[in-house]
């Protein structure tokens, strides 16, 4: 399977977009100035205890207070706790390594949080769940570091190798090897990626995380709560943390910054696949340019097409997705209802499982079926489904059919899902039902320009517009554009846009920063409407 990365960097989001064969199957989308983001430290104070709940509220400086649960402190949580004091207590010197510790003895499993927390208690703690809808972050103490073969988990002494590897041999040669190599006091978790690999390259990212962890202890001495103390990759970065590999063909990137990042990143992680990173310069919209816009228009709406007419329909509210799955006209090929039912379904099944990692989907997930009368082939969808989600990183549990034809599945929920709108509404109504004459759009765009050119003096720019305009523009020898080219000179290029709407347009300038002209006003512009008028009629004659 050929693997493709593609990392859309505009001056406000970095949205990763990951193509198998050529195939959306995976979409993050993140804002650049977006905080909690999950494996975030922040120095926290304790708000309010919540005995009923056995769960505190805790201000870690978001506009809700986060939550954290008696369960969520971890069993190490008294050596935690007053070893975070310690180091609060002795601002300036240089932290105690906590290899030299005396654990103190884990808290009970089905204590209090009043045993434990106080009113005012400052914690170092990490987000364990993004904020998602009217919630504040959820919360843990149980401290991670992630790496790409190695997570780091700090006052632990245990090591836990990924069940994925499978090999009995290869667990004992990663655990005895971790055994020698880590510190005292630190637990670590062996990631699947880590199989077959060197002494080296694990004790290289061992370090790495060490010294993440000793440079959160050095802000916590003189922070003030709430203080962020650590902050995860970018999201393109821990996307390809988390995915990378040998295979992957290529990962094109619209921005030198975030190239620079991935570049190095993967120099660091695999040197002889550093040329795999390509920095992405055409003036084509980078999603457009490999086919991502159309498939997002096809593919977050309510309705979702997939083989030979068949569709499935995804509803939604805060914690519970329904997913209708429906035949439609697709009946041709199948000798008999059932035969067709049980086609439908497991083409279904390949859709369902591509939307859930394409939206991010988490909580209850229920998936109505097409009725099925034999056991063997209920049996059969459930194996398939199962087969299918193998490859999902999220963690889930898969339940089989009920009677009723229902497949109820549970995903890991730490980020809200993504939700794209792809439905648009008219910039020039504002979805009231009326819109401006469509012929004086060109009017508008000529406008946009010679107040770019005459009166803001911007020397290079781009337009991008809706390709059926651009089609339009450019229509003919003698075009519209090419007049236009000539009249305000060649610093300006006019480029199609699949993500805009029909009248809408879009301008950056040379350095692809986005020249904002909706504060314009009528009258500031280099002429009137009736102005407008009077020359198109005189080009007319």
């Amino acid at each position: 399977m050929r693997s493709e990365l593609v990392v859309d960097v505009t001056p406000t989001d970095i949205t990763t977009a990951l193509l198998e064969d050529g195939r959306l199957v995976s979409l993050q989308k993140e804002s650049r100035d977006a905080s909690f983001a999950v494996g975030n430290l922040y120095l926290a104070k304790v708000k309010k205890l919540l005995p009923g709940l056995n769960a505190a509220f805790v201000n870690v400086g978001y506009s809700k207070e986060a939550f954290l649960h008696y369960l969520d402190l971890g069993s190490q949580f008294s050596t935690y706790s007053k070893f975070i004091k310690s180091v609060r207590e002795n601002p300036g010197k240089r932290p105690a390594s906590i290899s030299t510790i005396t654990p103190e003895p884990d808290i009970a499993k089905h204590g209090t949080v009043s045993d434990v927390l106080e009113q005012g208690q400052e914690l170092m703690v990490q987000i364990a769940k993004e904020p998602i809808s009217t919630k504040g972050p959820r919360l843990t103490t149980e401290i991670t570091f992630t790496g790409r073969f190695l997570v780091l988990t700090p006052l632990s002494d245990k090591i836990s190798v990924s069940q994925k590897i499978t090999d009995p041999a290869e667990r004992m040669r990663l655990r005895k090897l971790i055994q020698s190599i880590k510190p005292k006091n630190f637990g670590v978790i062996v990631r699947t990626s880590a199989e077959g690999k060197r002494a080296a390259e694990l004790n290289t990212e061992l370090k790495v995380l060490i010294k993440c962890w000793e440079d959160a202890l050095a802000k916590v001495q003189y922070s003030t709560a709430p203080a962020l103390l650590y902050e995860e990759e970018s999201r393109a970065v821990a996307e390809i943390r988390d995915i990378f590999n040998t295979d992957m063909e290529s990962i094109h990137v619209n921005s030198a910054d975030t190239f620079e990042q991935i570049h190095n990143y993967v120099s660091l992680i695999a040197p002889d696949r550093s040329d795999t990173v390509k920095l992405y310069t055409d003036e084509v919209p980078i999603f457009d340019k490999f086919g991502i816009t159309r498939q997002i228009k096809s593919s977050f709406g309510k309705t979702v097409s997939f083989k030979s007419g068949a569709y499935i329909i995804i509803e939604s509210t805060e914690a519970l997705h329904v997913i209708d799955v429906n035949s439609g006209n697709r009946t041709k090929n199948s000798p008999d209802q059932e035969s067709n039912a049980l086609n439908v379904n497991m083409l279904a099944a390949d859709e369902i499982v591509r939307q859930l990692r394409l939206r991010d989907i988490g909580g209850i997930i229920v998936i109505d079926f097409i009725d099925m009368a034999k056991a063997e082939h209920r049996q059969a969808l459930y194996d398939h489904m199962r087969e299918l989600m193998k490859n999902d990183r999220a963690r889930h549990n898969i339940l089989p059919l009920s009677k009723f034809g229902l497949m109820q599945v549970t995903r890991q929920r730490v980020r809200p899902a993504l939700d794209i709108v792809t439905t648009e509404t008219c910039p020039s109504c504002g979805g009231k039902g009326t819109v401006q004459p469509s012929l004086l759009f060109t009017d508008t765009l000529r406008d946009k320009i010679e107040y770019l050119v005459d009166t803001l003096q911007v020397k290079q720019f781009i337009m991008y517009v809706h390709p059926f305009v651009d089609a339009y523009l450019k229509k003919g020898f003698v075009s519209e554009y090419r007049r236009w080219w000539f009249k305000y000179g060649r610093s300006f290029r006019i480029e199609a846009d699949q993500s805009l709407a029909l009248l809408q347009y879009r301008v950056v300038d040379h350095n692809r920063n986005e020249i904002d002209l909706k504060e314009e006003k009528d009258t500031s512009s280099a002429t009137t409407k009736k102005e407008r008028r009077s020359r198109s009629q005189k080009e007319i004659d």
